[in-house]
């Protein structure tokens, strides 16, 4: 069953929570959860800034299986979304249909790396300390910590999967062309790879535009946190549910009306600078002139209800010919469907991951 969008957006309320390493056994014992920090030292931004610093939290499941060279041989690493942690991969739907025995990532089978990605979580952001003075990052900048926590922290050489959701998504098409070849599949979920622009850059700008008009914002050097921006929030709801399960939340104006004020009020549980900086670090996502440097096997998964990733565009149908064994599906709408937010139901894209790493 799926959660319900005032749920979601508690576990959004909660995102800028700091992890703490740890090491759990999951729902079905199969998986044990390990949480550590990796340091990246002298990290250097794509805007020429750099932190002596980088933390990125992340989480791994199952066992590294080496070659004789000692190298690893069943790495996966997976990737969240814009207002998301690591957490969003280890529900335990998410464990139930992706991690538990004969499942497509078995973690008996699979060594798998989910990161916190930088500027989210228990990883370096703007509001521990620097505010507005935080380097003001790009998706690349996410993506070279991840793979300097691969490449320096974990010692992994090369991939057997990178599957992203989201943001995770439009990173996985840039993880793509930043290292072709290091991982034998790819599966962007709930993307496009074109840059912000239309409807998907205008709702962000709303959100940004909101934070930056705040009074209480005060260049991003508040002492109490602002709130009239968390007004605007709602918009997220709006581009990442569908229809039927706003009408299905909220069936009458009472409810609906309490569904608003439960969503402005959690989003004001979030930091401010945090919130910003997710929704500005789109700036430098364009991966379309570079998708024939892809190598390995792509299969991009969409959903025909996602407003953010509108199929009516025909991105897909215009660009995937262009990555070499490039794939993709755009799924229906239909009673299992969530719009966007069913990049959170696995047991609905399964199916295509099955197919990717069959094939690869």
């Amino acid at each position: 069953m799926s959660r319900s969008i005032v749920t979601r957006a508690l576990m959004f309320a909660a995102l800028s929570l700091a992890g703490h390493a740890y090491a759990a056994t999951s729902p079905d014992g199969a998986a044990s959860e390990r949480a550590a920090d990796f340091v990246a030292h002298d990290f250097r931004f794509s805007d020429g800034a750099i932190l002596p610093e980088v933390r990125i939290h992340y989480v791994t499941l199952g066992t590294p299986q080496r070659d004789a060279h000692g190298d690893v041989t069943n790495a996966v690493l997976l990737m969240h979304g814009t207002t998301g942690t690591g957490q969003a991969y280890l529900t335990p739907l998410m464990h139930k249909e992706l991690f538990a025995s004969g499942e497509p990532l078995d973690t008996s089978r699979y060594f798998i790396v989910i990161p916190d990605g930088l500027g989210r979580g228990g990883s370096t952001r703007p509001s521990d300390g620097l505010r507005t003075h935080f380097p003001h990052y790009g998706y690349g900048d996410v993506v070279e910590a991840n793979h300097r926590l691969l490449v320096e922290g974990l010692k992994i050489k090369h991939l057997r999967l990178v599957l992203g959701t989201s943001m995770g998504g439009m990173q996985t098409w840039m993880w793509g062309e930043r290292y072709p070849g290091m991982a034998d599949a790819l599966m962007p979920i709930a993307s496009q790879p074109i840059p912000m622009a239309g409807r998907n850059w205008l709702w962000r700008q709303m959100i940004v535009g909101a934070i930056r008009n705040d009074p209480g914002w005060q260049d991003g050097a508040y002492t109490v946190q602002p709130t009239q921006w968390t007004r605007v929030m709602p918009v997220f709801t709006l581009m990442t549910n569908n229809s039927a399960r706003i009408q299905a939340e909220a069936p009458d104006r009472a409810s609906a009306t309490h569904l608003y004020d439960t969503l402005v009020a959690n989003a004001g549980k979030t930091d401010a600078n945090d919130v910003l900086y997710w929704f500005e670090s789109s700036w430098d996502y364009n991966p379309e002139p570079d998708l024939p440097k892809i190598r390995g096997r792509l299969f991009a998964v969409n959903f025909a209800d996602d407003l953010i990733n509108a199929t009516d565009l025909g991105v897909m149908q215009k660009l995937v010919g262009e990555v070499p064994g490039g794939r993709f599906v755009e799924m229906p709408e239909t009673a299992q469907s969530y719009g966007h937010q069913t990049l959170a139901h696995p047991e609905v894209w399964k199916p295509y991951l099955v197919q990717l790493m069959s094939g690869s």
